[in-house]
């Protein structure tokens, strides 16, 4: 017994040697590059590095703190809609009663999206006479918790809803020095309904150079030109998506005059019966949310997410429950508020996405994650990690003074590796914190 005994030590002495000799470079590194540097030194940054086959904390430092994680938010989104949306999106639920169309919508955001060419749902209204839309389900606001309200206008920014179409965005253009909306849009945004003092025609809406800029009162869909020496020469922006407004919008687009939005004024707890009809494959829509950072299908994925769980739509109440139950042995409950990461409300630690990056492939898959997730050359990483292209898979988040980095990376020793890096209060730009970033990244690839 007792040379067993010695035998099992030697190995476990190793390796918790081991771990700590690592562990001791990795900070040595971490100490060079990250928190001496010029820039992030004004601030705080938190980093955590865990290898999954061993089940090991490579390296911590401030990794249990909280930061603003911007749009490495969206990483918790992603497994709200990993786990909830299966393998295809429910564009609606529908019921057909003679030729009467009642629809009950899921919040999915591909529905007349020019990005998605496969419209099941626009399909199946097309010879439609008469169409009602439930809105019972929707139990949230058009603008999150926390957000700039004053970044109203940036297509980055578009409202939430129960029904998005066209993205909730309207563009405009300019052609033959007149500034045109979206086709879609020019006979609802002319019709003097909306007294919009936006008039397409060459007298109101001539411009005397080749670049514009158009805004949009709060609260409503009436457009305005604020400089017409500004920077623009296509300005996309969110549209106001109150219900009267979609209606009408969608009154022109599928040529039916009765058609109309109501709620019983009582949110509807439970999925409705009627058909169901669904759109896209779900990776198509958390591709591009992941690689260009969309903030719209973020939003709607963890409405939809709710939808498909609780039987309405509410960001607070799904992710109370996601936490609760499903994350519910998570190192630091978070505090999480949006589907997106625009709001500064939101608090996470590095260990938190360290766990969900590892629950995610434990859950749905290495394969899957690298064709949601870019990698280096790709995406938001487009200028980062170029040569690296292959073996790192990873999220980005930026808001002004907070940086984030959260993903996977593979060594060139072939380790897995988890890894999460936040900065906050910095007070230079994102570009220095990331370079730093990068290069402790690579450093450690090479090494280990």
């Amino acid at each position: 017994m007792k040379l067993h005994y010695s035998l099992f030590l030697v190995p476990c002495s190793l390796f918790i040697f081991a771990s700590c000799s690592v562990s001791k470079k990795i900070s040595k590194q971490a100490g060079n590059i990250l928190l001496n540097d010029s820039a992030i030194r004004s601030g705080h940054i938190g980093i955590s590095i865990y290898e999954p086959a061993t089940n090991t904390y490579w390296y911590n430092h401030n990794a249990t703190k909280y930061f603003v994680p911007a749009s490495n938010t969206k990483l918790f989104t992603l497994y709200a809609g990993m786990k909830y949306l299966g393998d295809s999106l429910v564009a609606a639920r529908v019921e057909l009663i003679k030729d009467k169309i009642t629809i009950h919508p899921s919040g999915d955001p591909t529905f007349l999206n020019s990005e998605f060419r496969f419209q099941p749902l626009l399909n199946y209204l097309k010879n439609a006479k008469s169409i009602s839309i439930n809105n019972n389900a929707w139990a949230s606001d058009a603008l999150g918790n926390g957000w700039a309200w004053n970044d109203y206008t940036e297509s980055y920014m578009a409202e939430r809803s129960s029904f998005p179409v066209y993205g909730n965005l309207v563009s405009f253009s300019l052609k033959n020095n007149t500034i045109e909306p979206l086709a879609e849009f020019i006979n609802l945004l002319s019709n003097e309904r909306y007294e919009s003092p936006v008039k397409f025609n060459p007298e109101t809406m001539a411009v005397q150079s080749n670049h514009f800029n158009i805004e949009r009162a709060y609260g409503n869909n009436n457009y305005y030109i604020k400089d017409a020496n500004a920077a623009f020469t296509k300005r996309s922006m969110p549209f106001h998506g109150d219900p009267e407004f979609v209606a009408d919008l969608l009154k022109d687009t599928l040529k039916v005059d009765d058609l109309f939005f109501f709620t019983s004024g009582q949110t509807s707890r439970s999925l409705p019966n009627g058909s169901i009809i669904r759109s896209q494959p779900s990776d198509s829509l958390f591709k591009p949310m992941m690689h260009r950072s969309d903030n719209f299908y973020a939003e709607q994925t963890l409405l939809m997410a709710s939808n498909e769980k609780l039987g309405y739509m509410n960001d607070e109440k799904i992710i109370d429950t996601i936490l609760r139950a499903d994350l519910k042995d998570i190192p630091q409950r978070p505090r999480w508020v949006d589907g997106s990461g625009l709001s500064r409300y939101n608090l996470f630690t590095p260990q938190s996405f360290v766990y969900i990056l590892n629950k995610m492939k434990n859950e749905f898959g290495w394969d899957r994650l690298k064709n949601i997730l870019p990698t280096g050359g790709t995406g938001t990483l487009f200028s980062y990690y170029k040569n690296e292209a292959g073996f790192i898979y990873a999220k980005t988040g930026t808001l002004s003074n907070n940086c984030a980095l959260s993903g996977f990376l593979v060594t060139k020793k072939g380790k897995l590796l988890v890894f999460s890096v936040l900065a906050s209060n910095y007070q230079t730009g994102a570009t220095p914190v990331r370079k730093a970033v990068e290069k402790f990244l690579v450093g450690i690839r090479e090494k280990y």
